[in-house]
């Protein structure tokens, strides 16, 4: 019974129709990825559609429960090790296992990035330095201690933690935050005259308004989260605060002579070593606008290293350094500022490898085939 039961699973994974199904699914996927990214944005719609397991949300299936990329994937790389387990073992059928391995490891690439690559971007100015970069989308709550002129202690709560409320202490100081209201988006403004009074009674909040907004996920806009905090010190209050990505204007309070900074703001990966940008360039095509090249012109400074030198970074030549990967993105502030998108992703090799393995496959099928049929000209010659 369980021999049974054992090889009618193995004949369903090693099929060919199954191989049909799941390539069949992956291509409706595709297209609801596509359509889906007007309004989730690239970003939103790769991890609804192709990253999860399951998709719940598809208004053209009437919102039915749909297999994920991540599920479909699973699926296509169990079915393509079956076939490959299938092949019969002899050097006659060595390239079709190279082409197989190549395929699962190209698989797994894809496994790799969606669970462990990291997308940041830096933003920096000509003349700056910078040691940090930045997530697109996730929020953070930083208590920075600024006593010490020369160095800032920071201190950081993720939105993740602040969506869940209560009392967070933080590690190193004597500061606990109590999170009294987190607003994942809002939309802020002056307090009007007989409105109901705000909640925060310390700092700039007393004068704002603060209206809840449907969480946005498009490229182009970006979530205002707000959060109303109420630091405390040994039994002793400071009052709720309104911190938001929204308010630019630093808000602070002073505890046994530290004083520290509250900020919201978009979450941040200090680096062991720091970027300055001595020089952006920003070149067009003669008579026209259109963008031919740019480019910026970085020092490194690792102390860990003892390292300082200059690299160029440009279009279709990133820079690969301490494991994270500095492309150039965009620029701003009339030349002056240079944006690097930062990718971390421990399998980036993965897709080369795949690769040279298809190709030394698909090589070595051929030769194989080609001296096959050398061989029977040759025997129908002698015949």
């Amino acid at each position: 019974m369980i021999k049974t039961i054992a090889s009618r699973v193995w004949a369903f994974f090693k099929s060919f129709q199954l191989t049909i199904v799941l390539l069949a699914l992956l291509m409706c996927l595709v297209v609801l990825c596509t359509l889906a990214q007007v309004e989730m944005g690239t970003q939103g719609a790769v991890n609804a559609y192709m990253r999860s397991f399951i998709v719940w949300r598809q208004p053209m299936l009437l919102y039915l429960p749909f297999p994920g990329g991540a599920l479909v994937g699973l699926f296509l790389t169990l079915n393509l090790i079956a076939k490959t387990l299938d092949i019969k073992l002899s050097w006659t059928k060595a390239g079709m296992w190279l082409v197989h391995c190549g395929l699962v490891v190209l698989f797994a690439g894809e496994f790799v990035a969606g669970m462990l690559q990291v997308d940041t971007n830096m933003s920096i100015e000509v003349g700056q330095t910078v040691n940090f970069v930045q997530s697109y989308k996730n929020t953070e709550l930083a208590l920075i201690d600024v006593t010490d002129p020369t160095w800032d202690e920071v201190y950081s709560v993720p939105d993740t933690l602040l969506a869940k409320g209560g009392s967070i202490a933080i590690p190193g100081t004597p500061i606990t935050l109590k999170v009294k209201r987190f607003f994942p988006n809002a939309e802020l403004g002056n307090l009007a005259e007989g409105a109901p009074p705000s909640m925060a009674t310390a700092g700039v909040g007393p004068g704002i308004s603060v209206v809840e907004q449907p969480v946005v996920s498009a490229d182009n806009e970006m979530n205002q989260a707000s959060v109303f905090v109420e630091p405390v010190a040994g039994g002793h209050s400071y009052g709720i605060w309104l911190a938001s990505v929204a308010l630019g204007a630093p808000q602070s309070f002073i505890h046994e002579g530290h004083n520290y900074v509250l900020s919201m703001r978009l979450r941040r990966q200090y680096l062991p070593y720091a970027f300055t940008l001595k020089q952006f360039k920003h070149d067009v095509y003669p008579g026209t606008d259109i963008p031919k090249n740019f480019s910026s012109l970085v020092q490194i400074t690792n102390p860990s290293r003892n390292e300082s030198r200059e690299v160029l970074i440009y279009m279709n030549q990133p820079l690969r350094y301490e494991g994270k990967t500095f492309y150039q993105a965009s620029f701003g502030k009339n030349d002056t500022l240079s944006v690097l998108s930062v990718v971390e992703n421990p399998g980036w090799l993965l897709p080369y490898v795949s690769c040279v393995l298809v190709a030394l496959g698909l090589l070595a099928h051929f030769a194989i085939v080609l001296r096959r049929s050398l061989k029977r000209r040759q025997d129908k010659k002698e015949g």
